[in-house]
């Protein structure tokens, strides 16, 4: 020990030694208080008194800061300042009559934990794993009277002394669902109302913590496996058993293509959806990744994506519109190792390229052709067509088929006359009437009526020419009913006399003839002689 702290400690073994030595007079020294409890850096006032009259030496022993304040005969009072720690103060007598004696002060020094301090939790703490909770504090005394209590909110895990500086007091603790977002802490209590003053408490920072579940499974990554270059298409990720569900994070990735999805969180079901597209320079096989994260842990699943480009085949035709008559070339080509078919074509293998020639005809106005192309992709036989229309110019035509020549009708009844000409560009159709160029009324005839009967000539023109075609229409029909009722009651009546007339004439050249015979035989009978008697 270095001489400079020995001196101050020499008044103090003085005054135990003269403690111990015994006073021949029986000299009493007394102090107040006998003990007291301040609190670090505090003062505190000691009185001391003495019994003896005739003293060579009176006074106070410590290496604390002191003050005498007032005396008396036989007392002195002191103000000790800056009390720092535990520290015996002793009164002092030397009496001339009565010896030597001591009495001390029990100077107790408080002072809450200068530092209380919660050990960071696991930034993730997975559910139904252990967990340690640790405190540390540094000061604080008197020790016998300090606690320390760790906590999750109000509810004490444990409460224990503060043993050692520093002081570490820890807790096993088993996470649970309920304690994420749970606040956890630790307090010093420093109780000193038993010696009558207060409970002094202490809190550290709160921590809160965070609990999670990651299921063992991998995601569920739903997409198609293949694309074609340019086009989009919908991507979902789901994984169920999630704990929190809505604090998880997903990654989608198509290749370097990171994508952007929609999450939607329910309950512990995470579903998350993005549209992916297929760029050229993606084209071959990508890896389409669905990482999951939540906590410290993530789940990984990958799908295989063929991203492929499948131009339409290209068909052309050498002219698209012609004369009837004009040889055309159809032609069909794909790219990209496609094979193509070409409708009408002679039927073969199929192959990058087919072509089709044909002399143009009427019948072939409005043809398609289509060109059918086909892709090999990972096993699927992908298809594109492609369609084009010839047209095919030529005159009009007006055949039996598309106008009769001759119809015949009963007046009244409900007919459709029909009358088409046929040609490309369309021919204008026109009939009229001989005689009086009435228009043909091509339709319903709803009724038919006989002013409609004629003969009509029916021309088709167009650009392409003219065609006529003579057209008869016949309307049967009767005279009024009255009339025709009335001419065969004549004749009826007519008849009927004529029968009357002839009956009668014919009686009556019976009656002539008899009566004619009847006169000859009388005339005969005149002339034959008589017989004799």
């Amino acid at each position: 020990m270095a001489p400079g702290a020995a001196r101050p400690m020499l008044p103090a073994l003085l005054a135990l030694l003269w403690a111990l030595l015994p006073g021949p007079g029986g000299t009493q020294t007394s102090v107040y208080p006998p003990e007291a409890i301040i609190p670090r850096g505090g003062s505190m006032s000691v009185n001391c008194s003495t019994s003896c009259d005739s003293y060579t030496l009176f006074g106070l022993e410590t290496q604390l800061n002191k003050l005498e304040v007032n005396h008396g005969d036989n007392w002195k009072a002191y103000e000790l300042s800056d009390v720092q720690e535990n520290s015996s103060p002793i009164c002092f007598t030397n009496c001339v009559t009565g010896g030597q004696s001591t009495a001390s002060v029990s100077v107790t020094v408080f002072w809450v934990p200068e530092r209380v301090e919660l050990a960071p939790l696991p930034e993730w703490q997975l559910v139904d794993e252990n967990f340690t909770l640790r405190c540390r504090v540094e000061g604080g005394a008197p020790r016998t009277n300090l606690m320390v209590v760790l906590l999750r909110g109000e509810e004490e895990l444990s409460r224990q002394p503060a043993v050692g500086e520093p002081a570490e007091i820890t807790v096993t603790v088993r996470a649970g669902r309920d304690d994420h977002g749970a606040s956890f802490s630790c307090r010093t209590e420093l109780d000193l109302r038993p010696r009558g003053l207060e409970l002094f408490v202490k809190n550290s920072t709160t921590r809160q913590l965070r609990t999670f579940v990651l299921p063992g499974t991998v995601p569920d990554l739903a997409t198609v496996p293949i694309m074609e270059v340019g086009t989009e298409q919908p991507v979902n990720c789901t994984l169920s058993g999630l704990f929190p569900a809505a604090e998880a994070n997903v990654h989608l990735a198509l290749g370097d293509q990171r994508l952007y999805p929609t999450v939607i969180h329910k309950e512990d079901f995470l579903s998350a959806s993005a549209l992916v597209k297929a760029n050229a320079e993606e084209e071959g096989t990508q890896q389409l990744t669905c990482v999951v994260m939540l906590g410290n842990l993530s789940r990984r699943t990958q799908e295989q994506v063929t991203i492929y480009s499948f131009p339409a085949p290209n068909l052309t035709l050498s002219q698209p519109e012609v004369s009837e008559g004009t040889n055309v070339i159809v032609e069909c080509t794909a790219h990209g190792g496609a094979e193509v078919m070409l409708s009408g074509a002679p039927s073969g293998l199929p192959a990058p390229s087919a072509q089709l020639e044909l002399n143009a005809s009427a019948e072939d106005n409005r043809r398609s052709f289509t060109c059918s192309a086909a892709l090999k992709v990972d096993g699927q036989v992908l298809r594109k067509n492609q369609t084009r229309e010839l047209r095919v110019l030529y005159g009009p035509r007006l055949d039996e088929r598309d106008c009769l020549g001759n119809w015949t009708w009963e007046e009244g009844s409900h007919q459709t006359l029909t009358c088409q000409a046929w040609g490309n560009p369309t021919p204008k159709l026109r009939c009229l009437r001989k005689g009086d160029q009435a228009l043909l009324p091509i339709g319903d005839l709803r009724p038919v009526r006989r002013e409609v009967a004629g003969t009509y000539l029916c021309e088709a023109k167009s650009s392409r020419g003219e065609i006529t075609r003579e057209v008869v229409v016949n309307v049967i029909y009767h005279q009024n009913n009255m009339l025709t009722i009335g001419l065969v009651t004549a004749l009826v009546i007519v008849s009927a006399v004529g029968i009357a007339l002839y009956l009668y004439n014919r009686q009556r050249k019976i009656r002539e003839y008899k009566l004619q015979k009847a006169r000859e035989a009388a005339a005969m009978r005149l002339k034959r002689p008589a017989t004799p008697p």
